[in-house]
């Protein structure tokens, strides 16, 4: 049941998920899979704790905390990207009950203990860490579902909006927006790939926290 269920949600997206398409795709009765499953909110969580088995940890771990923490978010990122509708399956407020889920916790967790910081902080960079990873994962399904729902790609939506792009750029009111698309004028243009932008974000934020899990006067890649 729940390797049907992510097939769908892999193809269709989650919210094309239900618990009758999941019967129709294993040839069952509309109502079979309630014998082992109570609804599609509980189907949802057997699914999320099943793609987060493909999390992938070496058996000795980096003695770095950067390290630790680049693997352990560059595997979730790899997860969202062959599932893209785990971004979607729940908001930071509410926190998900997933053993796997509290596995990933425990790895970021375990880079940053022995540094002095307080609780509170620890679960605080855990859940920024993992917000970024969600929050960039997030377009992956909604580009999907709007080349599906538009019937174009990117670059053909792109082509479409010129028009508008052109009269704003050259209306005079964001000179910096214009000077900074115009570079591309000339050349293939600037195209927005989502992988090199996690990597940036992900750099950034690590050479940002040095200071506050080192101690101040650290620089970004150095670590104690």
């Amino acid at each position: 049941i729940v390797r049907a269920a992510v097939a769908i949600a892999d193809a269709e997206g989650l919210a094309s998920l239900s618990m009758r398409g999941v019967a129709g795709r294993l040839g069952v009765a509309a109502m079979s899979p309630y014998r082992y499953v109570t609804g599609k909110d509980d189907l949802v969580l057997l699914m999320a704790d099943a793609v987060l088995a493909e999390l992938a940890y070496p058996d000795d771990a980096p003695a770095g905390w950067r390290q630790r923490l680049e693997l352990g978010a560059r595997a979730l990122w790899a997860v969202h990207r062959r599932h893209p509708w785990l971004a979607h399956i729940g908001p930071l407020t509410r926190p998900l009950a997933v053993p796997r889920l509290i596995g990933y916790s425990e790895w970021m967790l375990g880079a940053l203990d022995g540094h002095g910081l307080a609780p509170a902080t620890m679960l605080d960079l855990n859940v920024l860490l993992y917000s970024y990873v969600q929050g960039t994962a997030v377009h992956l399904e909604r580009e999907a579902q709007a080349a599906s729902e538009s019937g174009l790609s990117g670059e053909e939506w792109l082509d479409s909006q010129a028009a508008a792009y052109d009269a704003l750029t050259s209306s005079g009111r964001y000179p910096v927006f214009a000077r900074v698309t115009g570079a591309f004028a000339e050349g293939d243009g600037y195209d927005l790939r989502l992988d090199e932008v996690f990597e940036l974000g992900l750099t950034s934020m690590l050479d940002g926290l040095t200071a506050l899990v080192e101690g101040p006067g650290a620089g970004p890649g150095r670590e104690a």
